[in-house]
């Protein structure tokens, strides 16, 4: 059974970073909540699209090494790799922001993963081939189906919900820490990676 894991919004946590870097870049006052859907709220209601899509490419290429990992995802992979669940990464990421400076994405990605331990099995030792960052979304899909994920975990109902998502995939887990989305059917709505483990019994062998 192969578990398919989402990375940007569900393994590596952004909210304080873009809350830090927008106050420090001048783009919102400090008193905007920190996280990262309340500072593209405030820039976009302001007319400010194109200065939100910046602040993402910089954040995610410059500035990714300083964004943590959510609580108790760390610790879910290295029980996994050690109860010899199948794990694979499987992401949506574009190489190159879409606007300012032509930062590597895929590279700074690949980076974090490395500084946090995912490669090193001493700590994690996740297969660096069981890593796989797709160009769109729909690329993204294609790979689910093709790797053979019987569960994925994803931050986007609209991801999950696809009519176009692998049918194969027997459990779709929507990872929602803030708790943005009603529940929908066919879903399992999980608000942590605490939760995310009781429904996946990765301290124990999987087959």
């Amino acid at each position: 059974m192969l578990i398919g894991i989402d990375f940007d919004n569900t393994i590596v946590c952004y909210d304080e970073l873009f809350h830090r870097v927008a106050v420090e870049q001048g783009l919102i006052p400090s008193s905007v909540p920190a996280s990262k859907g309340e500072v593209r709220r405030y820039l976009d209601g302001r007319g400010q699209g194109d200065v939100w899509t910046e602040l993402q490419g910089y954040v995610y290429g410059e500035r990714m090494s300083e964004a943590p990992a959510f609580p108790g995802v760390l610790e879910f992979f290295r029980r996994g790799v050690r109860s010899d669940l199948s794990l694979a990464i499987i992401s949506h990421k574009t190489r190159y922001p879409a606007r300012g400076p032509r930062y590597d994405l895929h590279r700074a990605a690949q980076r974090w993963l490395e500084v946090q331990g995912f490669y090193d099995p001493e700590r994690i030792g996740l297969p660096a081939d069981r890593v796989f960052f797709e160009l769109s979304q729909r690329e993204k899909v294609i790979r689910i189906a093709r790797e053979g994920c019987a569960w994925f975990i994803d931050d986007l109902p609209e991801l999950l919900t696809r009519p176009d998502f692998p049918t194969g995939v027997r459990k779709r887990i929507l990872f929602d820490p803030h708790g943005h989305h009603a529940a929908e059917e066919g879903l399992y709505h999980t608000t942590s990676w605490a939760e995310i483990e009781r429904l996946i019994p990765c301290c124990n062998p999987v087959s």
